[in-house]
């Protein structure tokens, strides 16, 4: 028994100093380095000015903080509607007898398997390019001239461009969760439910809905997690200098405390209390969800 033991701990003490080091002690440095005020993240503690809640506050002030904050907004909320919509809509339509069901699973899921960088260099420059882009094209065919000449890599809508591009890219990650919720529902509820006289759309709204809350649960808090790190599409669509409409809360930190174009003054400390800010909203969100979205216990 006592040998069990030490092997135990032999295989676990190095998982869990990993974990240690690698996790908890970076994420209790950053809520404290929230609170002071801090040049660079490679500071020495002496170097530390205790500030209050002043990063907080002094974030939230802050205009272009705010147009972020709206920006992540809207991608979650309109992105979150549209990604999670057709997702269990393709889900539905995969589990349903179709054809050719694994060929269409592993093309939709095609993008997650593509680098972001490189599946937003396709987007803006074959698809949203005015000059030879896919949409420019598409519409002279249809003689839909008014819609050709749309700029959709200008600053008014550089934004629904970069959300089109995203949604795209994120459908088949959130289908095969919808795809494998679906498929642990017992085929005997419907089998009966048809026997009852129950039609598709019945048998979608009374048992496959409810009994999905857990998996909507799930893919809302990896869309809210998703969403708060948006990075690299910002990044990719604004390259050279940080665009209003493109700018989420993540480019916003990054730009504070490592600096950038116009932005001289860095600040780790406020960078913290951004990143402690986006945590707590994920927090909220999961709570919120989890009190919400309750799971159906299902009898077998």
């Amino acid at each position: 028994m006592k040998r069990n033991k030490k092997m135990i701990i032999a295989f676990i003490t190095p998982a869990l100093v990993t974990f240690l080091v690698m996790f908890v002690y970076p994420v209790i440095r950053t809520v404290i380095m929230s609170f002071f005020k801090v040049e660079s993240l490679t500071a020495s503690t002496s170097e530390w000015q205790f500030a209050g809640l002043d990063n907080y506050i002094g974030i939230w002030k802050t205009p272009i903080f705010r147009t972020s904050m709206i920006n992540m907004g809207v991608i979650w909320l309109v992105g979150g509607v549209i990604v999670l919509s057709v997702s269990l809509l393709l889900a539905v339509i995969l589990t349903s007898g179709v054809r050719f069901k694994s060929f269409f699973r592993a093309a939709i899921y095609l993008p997650n398997v593509i680098s972001a960088v490189a599946l937003a260099i396709m987007w803006i420059q074959y698809v949203f390019s005015k000059k030879y882009g896919m949409l420019t094209s598409f519409f002279r065919a249809l003689g839909l001239d008014n819609l050709a000449k749309i700029s959709w890599l200008d600053s008014d809508m550089k934004f629904w461009a970069m959300l089109i591009a995203f949604c795209f890219g994120a459908v088949g990650y959130y289908m095969l969760i919808f795809l494998s919720g679906i498929e642990q529902i017992p085929q005997d509820l419907f089998e009966a439910a048809t026997i009852d006289g129950a039609n598709k759309m019945g048998q979608f709204a009374h048992i496959t809905l409810p009994l999905l809350k857990g998996v909507f649960k799930t893919n809302l808090t990896f869309w809210s997690i998703n969403t708060m790190m948006f990075f690299v599409w910002s990044k990719m669509f604004s390259p050279v200098e940080t665009e209003a409409s493109t700018i989420s809360p993540v480019v916003y930190m990054y730009n504070i405390v490592f600096g950038t174009k116009g932005v001289t003054q860095r600040d780790a400390g406020r960078g913290a209390a951004i990143g402690v800010t986006m945590a707590l909203f994920v927090l909220i969100i999961f709570f919120i969800f989890n009190r919400v979205l309750k799971d159906d216990d299902l009898e077998y």
